[in-house]
């Protein structure tokens, strides 16, 4: 089992009656549910997973007022829940694994993660959030939530990045992109400077997996997650995740120099493929194959005039 389906199962066989029990009064009032730090919190779990911060367990959410109330006593409780559940082994915590689970206020579960207790209100708010703590606080899955304020914060920052953000973002990647991949790579392997050409191969693939959560409109989760994440997105996930990993691995079907030119092709096939969508998407009118030439294009469905003035490259 997936670690989300065994916290499920575990809230409701000994969360739900707990809480019904000792906090009847509440019971309409709590939210349950695993999101936050954790490949089980993204569904990428594994056997190599339960080695460390894995196990039955869950997350409650409560208001500032009832967590003020009750708090302290319902992680009391939480505590005294049996530690393994179904033949499956207790969580196991490491070093870096505390305050994962348990109970928490949910303005400050959300402030542990955006800076802040409630949804972003400007531009300028939205676009310092770092994406991979937007996906991390809203991975997972929320079991119950009877009163609703932990979802009303979640839905929102769902609801993606405000507009100009998001196309501010798309042409800033694009110019980086472009930048590492398609210019700066094969003039480092040139050089013999192949460090150098490793990581820009490395920051194209970031930035290139970055532009496609952006058009899908999904927080990027973190490096560990962000190639695997790809699989299932509806614009080039699939397609993208297939052709990263060919040039990944390019190396262990060939060597020599013919290695850098077939890297060179897929690069050009990769932007290739996200240009298309800018062009069906109506992002961009440019005819390039340079994602350079794209970046300022999208700048100019930007409406807010501050994102208009600054330079492309910045983000």
């Amino acid at each position: 089992m997936k670690g989300l389906a065994i916290a499920e199962q575990y809230f409701l066989t000994y969360g739900v009656p707990m809480i019904e029990q000792r906090f009847p009064i509440y019971k309409d009032r709590i939210a349950a549910g695993l999101v936050g730090d954790g490949s089980e919190c993204f569904g990428f779990d594994d056997a190599i997973s339960r080695d460390h911060d894995w196990g039955p367990s869950f997350c409650l959410w409560l208001t500032r007022d009832d967590f003020d109330g009750i708090g302290q006593d319902l992680q009391q409780e939480y505590d005294q829940l049996p530690k393994e559940y179904a033949g499956i082994s207790a969580r196991t915590q490491s070093q870096w694994g505390s305050g994962r689970v348990g109970v928490f206020e949910i303005g400050a579960f959300y402030r542990q993660f955006i800076g802040r207790d409630e949804l972003p209100e400007s531009n300028e708010q939205w676009r310092i959030l770092p994406e991979g703590n937007l996906a991390v606080c809203t991975n997972g899955s929320v079991f119950n939530d009877p009163l609703g304020e932990f979802t009303r914060i979640r839905d929102g920052l769902l609801a993606f990045y405000p507009e100009d953000v998001r196309l501010k973002k798309i042409a800033s990647r694009c110019m980086s992109a472009a930048q590492s991949g398609q210019y700066n790579y094969m003039r480092c392997v040139r050089r013999g400077e192949y460090v150098a050409a490793q990581y820009a191969e490395t920051k194209f693939i970031s930035d290139v997996i970055s532009i496609v959560f952006l058009l899908n409109k999904r927080y990027k989760p973190f490096y560990k997650w962000m190639h695997r994440a790809l699989e299932g997105l509806p614009l080039l996930g699939d397609q993208l995740h297939d052709m990263i990993h060919t040039l990944v691995t390019m190396q262990e079907h060939a060597q020599g120099e013919a290695i850098y030119w077939r890297k060179v092709d897929l690069i050009e096939e990769i932007s290739r493929q996200i240009i298309n969508v800018f062009s069906s998407q109506g992002l961009s009118d440019s005819a390039s194959n340079f994602l350079l030439d794209h970046g300022p294009e999208i700048i100019r469905r930007i409406r807010s005039p501050e994102f208009q003035k600054e330079s492309v490259w910045v983000e």
